[in-house]
Parts: structure tokens; C-alpha cells; sequence
């Protein structure tokens, strides 16, 4: 054979012509050398050829053979590109090099990547693909009639025969039925309990209202999960009644009517009858929770208020259409820009700000937003009001301080209210800070300056703290439950939102005093389970202490001589000892433990907002806090928000509203059921490694960025 290119360090210095290798010689194991032979030169030492470029590298008994698999990962024919069957073989062999270090044992002839077969082809599952693929990114089941959707498949895999709509259909049916078992059987297995939220959509075309009934739960690894169960439509005649009804029928079926923990009504028809109704319906003996969502509330209680402000809020849109309603008025705008020492900008960005007022009415956040922008040019419209005489019907120069307070408590609501829909794990300790916040300024603003400022907040506040009264509780719990904080927020909050000492410290012992007893309630139930005492807070169980006796080698032993006594009865007098020693002490709960510990800090000392994973850190110490992890793992998933800022009525696309209700309930919960399933552990390249079904309780991501079949 004549001297070839050799690759890599080993290869330096291989001259001469190899002989083939002694087959009586050590056997070679590595699967490696399916695709190398390993030959002798002249010298004595070895060379392996490759079979695809008959290349050498050296092949010395020291040299192991990682060098080999390498270069088979490269290896292409030398000097021409190979043919399409070449390339097929060169990549199932690099399939087959990823798989040489985990498959061990000698190599053999008939050697092949375990369950790959380049003629393999399954009708059954890829049909199951297609319908996952159909129901995972809410893709119209018509999309089988495609000419450019056949013509794909067609030349992918000639052996595939397209379905009809029909089968397709029938198949995302299928999806839907096996997920919701798996579901079931999932939320059975749940040892915590669930919170329920239920809200109204509507169809896009009909006009159809439809209940979407939601479970949320955190997992056994410390995950907050939430499952859309029912999407059912409901009859616009239909009472209250009628939907206690039929969220109790459906908890019912999926099982879990003894597991409740709290019942949160968005935008639910009859909502505040429907609550109180579904609580007694469902009462069992642990205290349920009648939860409120405060996006929700706090966007009704915002948009209601400032009705009384329009008059103020109509002359600034009455003053944006007045710039750009022609050139001229525009050009002298722009002179009184420049007359005030603001910037000139030839496009000013409240002028593309839509100023229909009941477009903009019906949405506060976009009424924040103008007003922000054009508040940048008060004192140009203030000297357009001095001189210009087409402009005094509009906003005056007294009204722009107006103007700028009011944006300016609309700046912190919006920010506020932006970011508690967009945490990553919005569990329930999130919100306690941040609505104490809001309290504690609605009362500030009542006594503002300015009129149109203080008839706002005094309004917001009448009804916020209508709202503040249902859902008060859950969220202290929550903070409590919170380690940077625990009892330290509802002290600090409470004391400064009411300021009469005695109402203050009247709310403060209320929150605790209903916290111990659901902790006792748990503590009661989880001794239960474990057949043990329960130890409750604070000495209202029993300590578990008993009076002992004097050291007494000869009780119970009386007839034993000396010699004869054991070891047990040696041991005997430390127990009675430790009997003795320890009555007068108080066995502590893990609720006392907890509180004596010092809230959690970062190292600089401050409360780390940006990071901290409250769920995380449960998992960490469920076992040192038993019973009140139990807790923490119920109050920290309640819903205690649902609705972004964004958020008016929610929407069907026209695709779904056209479809009986039995296909869009299966559509809607399979798609949602599915995003769990189908995102599992992810590649190098980020993208996801599952295939197939997973279990319902793993992690996904909180982005979803498919299609949704959801509209808002």
C-alpha cells in the first residue's frame, strides 16, 4: 500500500507500506473498528486505515482510540464530494460513534445504531404527530387540504397518507381524552390542595359566553402549575345558581371537590353570589378562601374613578386633535415649542395616540399613556393658550398641574399593576407589599391639592377597600410565609395604612390569631395521617411531658440478683432520668421554630427582591418546617392574580368560535394540557429534547411562545 496523509499528532512520522494486522493479535473491541483496519508496517508499528478516505493514523497500544472516532466524525472521501448513499452511510455511522462509549461489548460485522432503520416508517404515528402538532399550535384542522401542506408531506415521505379533516379531528379528540386522564389521575396523586379561578370568555362570532374553570397547585418539586380543566359554554339566561352548579359538577368529575383551597372569581357571572355559594358547598374541615383577583379589581376600581375626572381628561384629547388636525395649528405648536425652550421633535409621540374618548375610556393604561406623553409639552400648550385664539376652548394653563398630578398617580398604578402579571412564578407572597402600597397612597392622595386628584382617590379608595377586605388574609398569609418578611410586613403595613394604635394592633392579632389556627388545622391533620400527636403552637396541644421516678435498679427486676442484670436494665435509669429532667419542658412547633429565626437577608442586608425564589427555598426546608410547608405549598399557589394590565374582555379567534362547544373545550384544555408534556429537557441548542408524552407535573417555561388558540 503506498503512503497516505495521515491526520492528527499520533500520525507524525508513518512511512513505509502497512501489511494487515496478525488476526491472532490482541482482539479488538471497540466498535471504532467497524470502520478502520488495523495493519503493520514495516517498522513494527501499527496503523489504522480508514475504510471511507484511507487515511492512516497511528494505532499503537498506547495511543487508545478517541483520535479514531474523531476523525470519523469529519471524514470525508478525499478530493470528491460523496454521492447521496455515501452521505447517507457517513452519517449513520457518526449516529453509531455517539453511541460506541455507552454501548459496551465487541464490535461485530452486522454493527448498527441501536433503533435506527433508514427504512422505517410508522402511518399510526406520525398520523398522532400531526394531530399533536394540530393541537399544540392550534393550526385548522383544514390544513390537510392544503395544496402546499400536501406537496410537503408528499416529497418528506412518499409512504404518508394525508387524513381528512374528519380523522384529523377525531384524532386531536383522542389527544384530548388521554391527556385529561393522565390529568386526573395526576391531581388524585396531588397530596396538597388546589386553588380553582374561574372567568368568562367570549366567542368572537356568536357572541357565545364559555366558563373557563382553572386549577392551579404547586408539585411535589416545589412547582406552581396551573391546568385549564372545563371550558364550558354557558347560557346567557343562566343563573347564579347555574354556575355554582356547574363549577361544582365539574370538580366533582375531576375529583378534587374535597381539595379546594380557595375559589378566586375573575370576571365571573354573578360572582359575588357565586363565591359565598361555592364555599358553603364545598366546605370541609379547613378554612377555604374566597379569593378576588387584584388586577382585575384594581382595573375596574381605576377605570370607574376617572368617569369623574373626564372633563379634565376630554379637554387634553380635544387639545392633541387640535395640533393635528391641520398643518397650520401644528407649525404653530411647534412655535410654541420652541417659545417654552422645549426641544423641537417633528413628530411629537402623542400625536400617533389614539383620542376617541371611549376607546381610550375603556382602557386606562392607554389613557396613562397619553397623558405621560403629552404632559412633556404642558408649558408649550400653556403658551399655545396665551396667544393663540382658535385654542381657548381647549386645556388651559391652570388645568396642566391638574393634568400632571393626575399622571402621576396613574404613572405608579400602571407600573405597579405591569409588572405582577409578568413575574416568572407569580405565587401568592408577591402581592401583600405591593397592595399595602397602593392602600397607604390611595389615602395620601385623598387629601391632594388638587380637586380632580382627591375626588379620584377618595372613590378608588371606598372601593378598594371593599376589595382589601375579601382578600387581606390570604395575602398576609402569603407574607408571612415569605422568609425575608414573614410577620414583619403585616406589622409595619398595618400600623401605618390605619393609624389609630388600638385598630392597628386590633388587625395585626386578627391576622395571627387566623393564621395559628390554621396551623393548627394542619398540624391536627397531618398528625392524623402520620398516626402521631400533633404539637400545636404555642401550648395549645400537649407537650408530651411525663413525671418520672427515682433511679431503681430493682424495679421490675426484684428477683434478679446482681450478677444478672442486663444491659437493658442498666439503660433503664437514663430514660427515667430524662423523664425527670425534661417535664418542665415544652416540646416547639415548627411555627415557633420558624418565627424565632431571623427573616431571611442577602449578604449586603437587604431583602433580595430580584432573585429569591420562595418555592425554591420550601423545598430547601420542607423537612425542618413539616406542617408548615404543608401550608406554604396550599397558600402560596392560590391565584391571588390573573388578569393582565391589558386585560378587558377575553375573546375566542374566529377560527374556534365558529366550532361546537364539545371540539373547542377538547382544543382548548388538550393544547394547554400538552405545553407540560411536550417541553422536557432541553439541547445544546435550546431547543427540546422531549418527545412524546412526559409526566404532567414537569417544569415549563413561563414564556410560551407557540400560537395560542386563546386570544385576548
Amino acid at each position: 500500500m503506498s503512503e497516505q496523509p495521515s491526520e492528527g499528532p499520533h500520525a507524525a512520522g508513518i512511512v513505509g507500506v502497512a501489511v494487515p494486522h496478525n488476526p491472532r493479535a490482541r482482539r479488538l473491541r471497540s466498535k471504532v473498528w467497524n470502520d478502520f483496519s488495523k495493519e503493520r508496517l514495516p517498522d513494527g508499528s501499527h496503523v489504522a486505515v480508514c475504510h471511507h478516505c484511507h487515511k492512516q493514523l497511528t494505532a499503537s497500544s498506547r495511543s487508545g482510540t478517541t483520535h479514531l472516532k474523531n476523525h470519523l466524525a469529519i471524514c470525508l472521501s478525499t478530493g470528491t464530494r460523496p454521492a447521496r448513499g455515501r452521505r447517507r452511510k457517513l452519517v449513520v455511522r457518526r449516529l453509531l460513534l455517539r453511541q460506541v462509549d455507552q454501548n459496551a461489548g465487541p464490535a461485530t460485522a452486522d454493527s448498527t445504531p441501536i433503533g435506527y432503520d433508514p427504512n422505517a416508517f410508522d402511518q399510526e404515528t406520525s398520523l398522532q404527530d400531526l394531530a399533536r402538532m394540530i393541537v399544540r399550535h392550534g393550526y385548522r384542522f383544514s390544513i390537510v387540504d392544503d395544496s402546499g401542506f400536501r406537496t410537503f408531506v408528499t416529497n418528506l415521505q412518499p409512504g404518508f397518507r394525508i387524513p381528512t379533516r374528519e380523522s384529523v379531528q377525531s384524532d386531536c379528540m383522542h389527544i384530548h381524552d388521554a391527556a385529561r386522564s393522565r390529568l386526573r389521575v395526576a391531581l388524585a396523586n396531588l397530596p396538597s390542595r388546589v386553588s380553582l379561578s374561574a372567568d368568562m370568555w367570549r366567542s368572537a362570532v356568536a357572541g357565545t359566553d364559555y366558563l373557563s374553570l382553572t386549577c392551579h397547585y404547586i408539585t411535589d418539586e416545589w412547582k406552581l402549575k396551573k391546568k385549564i380543566l372545563n371550558f364550558i359554554q354557558v347560557d346567557s339566561a343562566s343563573t347564579s345558581a347555574d354556575i355554582t352548579s356547574n363549577i361544582l359538577e365539574k370538580c366533582q368529575e375531576w375529583g378534587i371537590e374535597k381539595k379546594i383551597a380557595s375559589v378566586v372569581l375573575d370576571n365571573c357571572l354573578y360572582s359575588d353570589e357565586v363565591g359565598p355559594e361555592l364555599l358553603q358547598l364545598l366546605h370541609n374541615k379547613f378554612d377555604l378562601f374566597h379569593v378576588r383577583s387584584c388586577a382585575h379589581i384594581l382595573n375596574l376600581i381605576i377605570q370607574e374613578s376617572l368617569e369623574l375626572v373626564r372633563d379634565l381628561t376630554d379637554r387634553v384629547r380635544a387639545s392633541i386633535r387640535y395640533v393635528k388636525s391641520s398643518q397650520v395649528r401644528f407649525i404653530r405648536f411647534q412655535e410654541a415649542v420652541k417659545q417654552s425652550g422645549l426641544e423641537i421633535d417633528p413628530r411629537p409621540t402623542f400625536l400617533a395616540h389614539d383620542t376617541n374618548s371611549n376607546n381610550v375610556n375603556n382602557n386606562w393604561a392607554s389613557l396613562y399613556v397619553m397623558l405621560e406623553s403629552v404632559c412633556r409639552y404642558q408649558k408649550a400648550f400653556a403658551r399655545l393658550f396665551e396667544w393663540d385664539p382658535e385654542y381657548r376652548a381647549y386645556a388651559s394653563a391652570d388645568d396642566w398641574p391638574a393634568v400632571s398630578a393626575l399622571t402621576e398617580c396613574l404613572d405608579v398604578l400602571y407600573h405597579t399593576m405591569e409588572k405582577l402579571p409578568t413575574v416568572e412564578n407569580p405565587t401568592a407572597n408577591l402581592y401583600f407589599n405591593e397592595i399595602c402600597a397602593i392602600h397607604l397612597l390611595l389615602k395620601e392622595w385623598c387629601t391632594n391639592r388638587y380637586t380632580v386628584v382627591a375626588t379620584m382617590a377618595t372613590q378608588m379608595l371606598e372601593k378598594f377597600e371593599q376589595y382589601w377586605e375579601v382578600n387581606k388574609t390570604v395575602m398576609a398569609f402569603a407574607s408571612i410565609l415569605d422568609p425575608r418578611y414573614k410577620t414583619k410586613s403585616v406589622e409595619y403595613f398595618f400600623r401605618v395604612v390605619y393609624k389609630d394604635p388600638y385598630e392597628s394592633k386590633s388587625r395585626i392579632d386578627g391576622i395571627q390569631a387566623s393564621f395559628i389556627r390554621l396551623y393548627n388545622e394542619y398540624a391536627a391533620e397531618s398528625a392524623g395521617q402520620s398516626k402521631n400527636e400533633p404539637v400545636f403552637y404555642k401550648g395549645t396541644g400537649r407537650a408530651g411531658t411525663v413525671a418520672g421516678s427515682g433511679l431503681d435498679y430493682s424495679s421490675g427486676a426484684h428477683n434478679k440478683t446482681f450478677s444478672r442484670i442486663t444491659l437493658s436494665d442498666a439503660k433503664r435509669g437514663l430514660d427515667q432520668y430524662l423523664e425527670e429532667t425534661s417535664s418542665g419542658q415544652t416540646v416547639k412547633s415548627d411555627l415557633d421554630l420558624y418565627l424565632e429565626e431571623a427573616v431571611l437577608r442577602n449578604k449586603e442586608g437587604r431583602v433580595d427582591e430580584a432573585s429569591f425564589d420562595v418555592l425554591a427555598w420550601w423545598r430547601a426546608f420542607s423537612a425542618k418546617y413539616p406542617v408548615l410547608s404543608l401550608m406554604a405549598r396550599d397558600i402560596l399557589g392560590v391565584p391571588v392574580s390573573t388578569v393582565p394590565l391589558d386585560g378587558d374582555a377575553r375573546t375566542l379567534n374566529d377560527y374556534l368560535s365558529t366550532m361546537d362547544p364539545v371540539t373547542v373545550e377538547g382544543l382548548i384544555c388538550a393544547q394547554d394540557w400538552l405545553r407540560d408534556e411536550d417541553e422536557g429537557p432541553k439541547a445544546e441548542d435550546g431547543t427540546s429534547a422531549a418527545s412524546g408524552a412526559s409526566d404532567l407535573n414537569g417544569t415549563h417555561g413561563a414564556n410560551n411562545v407557540d400560537v395560542p388558540i386563546l386570544t385576548n
